[in-house]
């Protein structure tokens, strides 16, 4: 019987190593496959710059929502406003841009209109 039988949760990939199957997923010390195709080396190349959009979008997108919040929790009305006027349109581009679901970009937008509302209302 070879060894590889009796422990069917365990594959051979090197010569010298057993991997758990269910840490391949997990694992950060798994090897990246490099590609061949010119096709795939393009897509490589595109995969870096849209992540590196990507997450400065939704970098931009956070420092937004954190930005009305400060204002509205300082107290300044004109100031949460302002600043919420222009986060309805950085929240709506990323939800255009597919970043993050509409959905989740209207609760957002729903939820500072809430504090702002609050905020004017108690003023």
């Amino acid at each position: 019987m070879l060894y590889s039988q009796s422990l069917p949760h365990l594959h051979l990939y090197d010569a010298s190593t057993w991997i758990k199957s269910s840490s391949m997923a997990t694992s950060s010390k798994a090897k990246k496959k490099t590609v061949r195709i010119a096709s795939g080396r393009k897509r490589v190349r595109q995969d870096v710059k849209l992540n590196a959009a990507n997450t400065a979008l939704r970098s931009k997108f956070r420092t937004v929502v954190k930005n009305v919040q400060k204002a509205v929790a300082a107290g300044d009305k004109a100031k949460a406003t302002e600043l919420f006027q222009s986060a309805q349109s950085v929240i709506d581009s990323v939800a255009d841009k597919g970043i993050f679901h509409k959905n989740k970009a209207a609760r957002h937008k729903s939820r500072l209109a809430a504090k702002v509302k609050a905020l004017a209302a108690a003023a």
